[in-house]
């Protein structure tokens, strides 16, 4: 059986205040072609659909549009929720859709109720495992102590339960929505830690043929049977160096695992550069990267004037400034804090535009904070004299 895996399609998200909803529509229909083309049985989204659990008109659309779509190639469809879905409102009319292909996979209690789909060497499993937040589902799975590991090796236990209780030589395949040990988070993905612990062990999905995770937006192979899809798009410039793709799996008739990354179209690439503001403007090095989208740190010891407008001439798709001086350890500056000590709040004042600038202010300056402080005291005195 040939699935094709995918995860965290965050409709509805922007990426540094640039709409995206163009480039996800753009996806669903390379996904839709990679269906046709690469003779798809079966599609598994791995959860995070949505970016928020109540998403913008226009992503409800496109994700309606994604359904209809993959429901007129009648090819199966089998989802889960994430923790960015709100599995409650991602699941409306599951019971309905499921009539079309479409299997929504959003409670927590038919963890080890699956899809199954069947081809000429029989039956395949497939079971949802939405997002389970463990404050949330503890008592559903009957453990005493809210941890991710806790609930995802009780929901596990029931969909080694079922499968034991199918016939012989029936091939499972697992979707879920975790962040599972030894994968490589990046900026992108919301903090899912309970008790100071996030990640699970690989081994909680032990006894089923193929894995099929969602969660991280780096497309990782943990085991030859565990693998995150990663997102389609990147959504920080911490995924710069992203592949972005989909898991084509060869489910084979032991249960054996193929597998082939097919890449995601790219609507501009991400490029992080780091140098004084005058290097990175004259460095023939960096030509390819001026139709990126540009994360710039700038290097120079005192910040320099109009740095976006100037940065922007070259590299006219920059979204992303940051300051990063680079001083030397003895640098006054570094030991901003530790000289706050007896200053008063103009000495104060000057020394924090010194530590965050590289340079105290210039007379000018000076006068316009002596002249704000001698405001704020003044007003400090007529309430004073009010009261």
């Amino acid at each position: 059986m040939r699935l094709l895996h995918t995860s965290d399609w965050h409709l509805g998200r922007s990426f540094h205040r640039v709409n995206m909803l163009g480039a996800q529509a753009e996806f669903i229909g390379h996904l839709v072609d990679a269906v046709r083309e690469h003779a798809v049985d079966a599609v598994v989204v791995s959860g995070d659909v949505y970016d928020r659990a109540v998403p913008p008109l226009a992503a409800v659309e496109l994700f309606d549009d994604a359904l209809h779509r993959l429901a007129d190639l009648g090819v199966p469809t089998v989802m889960i929720s994430g923790n960015h879905d709100s599995a409650r409102r991602l699941g409306v009319g599951a019971g309905l859709i499921d009539r079309a292909g479409i299997h929504l996979r959003t409670e927590p209690s038919a963890a080890g109720t699956p899809v199954v789909l069947a081809d000429a060497h029989g039956e395949v499993a497939l079971y949802g495992l939405p997002y389970l937040e463990p404050a949330l589902v503890k008592d559903e799975f009957g453990v005493t102590k809210a941890g991710h590991e806790a609930v995802l090796a009780a929901a596990m236990d029931r969909v080694r339960a079922d499968l034991a209780a199918r016939p012989s030589g029936t091939r499972s395949v697992v979707l879920a929505h975790a962040f599972v040990t030894g994968g490589e988070a990046s900026d992108s993905e919301r903090d899912i830690t309970v008790g100071g612990v996030a990640a699970v062990p690989a081994g909680v999905f032990d006894g089923v043929d193929y894995v099929a995770l969602g969660h991280l937006h780096g497309c990782q192979t943990l085991t030859e049977r565990v693998r995150y899809s990663g997102s389609p798009l990147a959504y920080s410039f911490s995924e710069a160096d992203h592949r972005k793709s989909m898991w084509l799996i060869d489910l084979g008739a032991d249960g054996s695992v193929g597998a082939e990354r097919l890449d995601c179209p790219v609507p501009r690439p991400l490029a992080r550069i780091r140098g004084t503001l005058e290097d990175l403007l004259a460095d023939p090095r960096l030509d390819r990267h001026e139709d990126a989208w540009v994360e710039a740190t700038l290097t120079d010891a005192i910040r320099p004037a109009d740095p976006m407008a100037r940065i922007a001439a070259r590299f006219p798709h920059t979204l992303s400034l940051v300051f990063a001086p680079e001083r030397a350890p003895d640098d006054p500056a570094v030991s901003y804090a530790r000289r706050l000590a007896g200053r008063d709040d103009q000495q104060v004042a000057e020394d924090f535009v010194a530590h965050v600038r590289g340079a105290g202010p210039d007379p000018r300056e000076a006068a316009v904070l002596r002249d704000a402080f001698d405001a704020v005291r003044a007003d400090d005195t007529v309430r004073e004299v009010a009261r």
